[in-house]
C-alpha cells in the first residue's frame, strides 16, 4: 500500500476481509479493530416533545387512525422509533367506528386519553373509559372500536427492539404478557394509598407501578418494558436523579408543570409525549396547585435484567 493511502493509524482502517476466502461463509466476514470500533457513537437519544401529534389526535376532523411518534431520522434507526427501543402512537378512532391493530412486538401499553369503547383481542373482550390503563399481549390482533364519541388511545410498544433484531412477535398463546385491564377509578385508589402511606427520600418521587401476574416477578408489565404513573403534588419537585434507560411520558395532567433535562427547562403540554434521554439528569417540577400526573415507560427491564440501570440522585449541571 502506497504510503499516502496508510492509515496513519487502526482508528482509521475500513473493515477489513479474508484475504483468500473459500466459501461464501469466510468472505461474509469482516474484521474491526479496538480504534474503529470500540466506543461507537450514535447519534444520541433526542431530548423532544411531541406536541402537534396529540393535537391531531384530539382534533374532531381528524380521521379513524394511528399517529407515530417518529424520531427515527434524528437517530438514523432505519425503522419508525420514539427511542431505540420503543414507538408510541397516538390512535384516533371515530365514534362508532373501529381500528385494528397488528405490532410486531411483545405486546402493546394502550392508555385511553379520551372516549369510551371496547378492544376484542383474540377470545377476550374488555371495555374501556377515560384514563383506563390495559396491556394487550404481542402475536394477538386487536379491534379497538369506539362508542358515541370519538376515542384516542396512546399506544406504546416495543417494535424497535424486534426490528433491530429481524424478530417476529410471540407465537400465539406464546406472549410475556396476556390482556390485562387496569380501571381508572382503580389507579386512583392505588394512587391515594400511595399518598396515605408516604415515602421516605430514598425515592426519587411516586410512582404507581403497573405489573401483571407473568411478570409479577420482574415488576415490569413487559419483560423489557417498565410501566409508572407519576404523581407530583402542587409546588412540589421531583429529585435530580439519572438513570440508563431511556423515558417516554405522556402528559396526563398538570398545570404549570416543567422538566429539567440536562439544565434546560422543558415544558409540559396536554397529552403531550416527551423523550427523557438515558444518563440525563432530570428532575420534574410542578408549579400549580394540582397533582400532576405523568405516564412513563422506559426500556428499564432489560437494564435491570442485565444489571446496569445505573440509577442515582444528582444534581443539575451549571
Amino acid at each position: 500500500m502506497p504510503d499516502d493511502l496508510r492509515p496513519r493509524s487502526i482508528g482509521e482502517m475500513p473493515a477489513q476481509r479474508a484475504e483468500a476466502p473459500q466459501s461464501p461463509a469466510e468472505a461474509r466476514g469482516r474484521f474491526f479493530n479496538s480504534g474503529n470500533a470500540f466506543n461507537i457513537k450514535n447519534p444520541p437519544v433526542p431530548d423532544h416533545a411531541f406536541v402537534d401529534e396529540p393535537r391531531r389526535a384530539l382534533d374532531p376532523a381528524t380521521p379513524t387512525g394511528l399517529i407515530a411518534c417518529d424520531v427515527s431520522d434524528l437517530m438514523q434507526c432505519p425503522f419508525p422509533a420514539t427511542s431505540p427501543l420503543v414507538l408510541a402512537r397516538y390512535a384516533k378512532i371515530k365514534a362508532g367506528e373501529s381500528l385494528p391493530t397488528s405490532f410486531v412486538s411483545s405486546g402493546t401499553i394502550a392508555y385511553v386519553i379520551a372516549g369510551s369503547g371496547q378492544t376484542v383481542c383474540g377470545t377476550e373482550t374488555i371495555v374501556w373509559n377515560p384514563r383506563d390503563l390495559f396491556i394487550l399481549p404481542g402475536g394477538v390482533d386487536a379491534t379497538h372500536t369506539a362508542g358515541e364519541s370519538d376515542a384516542v388511545l396512546w399506544l406504546v410498544t416495543n417494535e424497535p427492539q424486534l426490528a433491530f433484531e429481524r424478530l417476529q412477535a410471540p407465537a400465539q398463546g406464546n406472549a410475556p404478557t396476556e390482556l390485562v385491564h387496569f380501571r381508572g377509578e382503580e389507579i386512583e385508589r392505588q394512587i391515594a394509598l400511595l399518598d396515605e402511606v408516604g415515602r421516605d427520600g430514598t425515592s426519587p418521587g411516586t410512582a404507581l407501578i403497573f405489573s401483571a401476574e407473568q411478570q409479577e416477578a420482574t415488576r415490569n408489565i413487559l419483560p423489557t418494558l417498565t410501566v409508572a404513573m407519576n404523581s407530583l403534588h402542587g409546588g412540589a419537585v421531583q429529585r435530580p436523579h439519572r438513570h440508563n434507560s431511556v423515558a417516554v411520558s405522556l402528559v396526563v395532567q398538570g398545570d404549570l408543570c416543567f422538566s429539567v433535562i440536562d439544565g434546560k427547562r422543558k415544558e409540559w403540554a396536554p397529552w403531550a409525549t416527551t423523550i427523557t434521554p438515558p444518563v440525563s439528569v432530570h428532575s420534574h417540577h410542578n408549579g400549580g396547585n394540582d397533582m400532576a400526573l405523568f405516564l412513563i415507560v422506559q426500556d428499564g427491564g432489560i437494564y435491570y435484567h442485565t444489571r446496569a440501570m445505573g440509577f442515582e440522585f444528582a444534581e443539575h449541571p451549571q
